[in-house]
């Protein structure tokens, strides 16, 4: 244990843009969708664990060449939140696939940390980035699929 800054770093690359939704949230609400209880558990559980854990746990190193795929996966994701904001702020296109990716909005933040994980050489965020994408992203897919094909 110990404090990473290139943990929160990356802990808050990925948290920054979701403030979005607090100031310019979809124009029209999405509709209720019931993911069972357990994905959302572990999706919670999921985006706590990633914020938190790279911050507080020291690297065991750093593997530079993983910064790049880590920097791309971030970059996509923030190309993902400029396509909600230039379509209107519709709150369907948070579900959006694009290219060969459902969900790229869960996966993508995923990716992040996975490669955060390898550049940092540290095995709790995998596990934090798991955890994640084992409730985030099927709880994404849930509502993907709820919203239709336009989605």
């Amino acid at each position: 244990m110990g404090f990473s800054p290139a943990g929160l770093l990356i802990a808050l690359a990925v948290l920054a843009p979701n403030l979005l939704l607090i100031w310019l949230p979809p124009r029209e609400p999405l509709p209720r969708v019931r993911v069972p209880a357990p994905l959302t558990l572990l999706e919670r559980v999921g985006q706590a664990l990633c914020l938190v854990v790279p911050a507080i746990t020291l690297p065991g190193g750093f593997v530079a060449w993983w910064l790049l795929p880590a920097s791309l996966a971030l970059a996509g994701y923030y190309a993902l939140w400029a396509r909600y904001l230039v379509t209107g702020r519709v709150g369907a296109s948070l579900y959006r696939s694009w290219w060969i990716l459902p969900v790229p909005m869960a996966l993508l933040p995923v990716l992040v940390f996975l490669a955060a994980a390898a550049w940092l050489m540290n095995p709790w965020i995998a596990i934090a980035a798991g955890v994640l994408a084992i409730g985030h992203v099927p709880a994404s897919l849930v509502i993907a699929r709820a919203l239709g094909p336009r989605a």
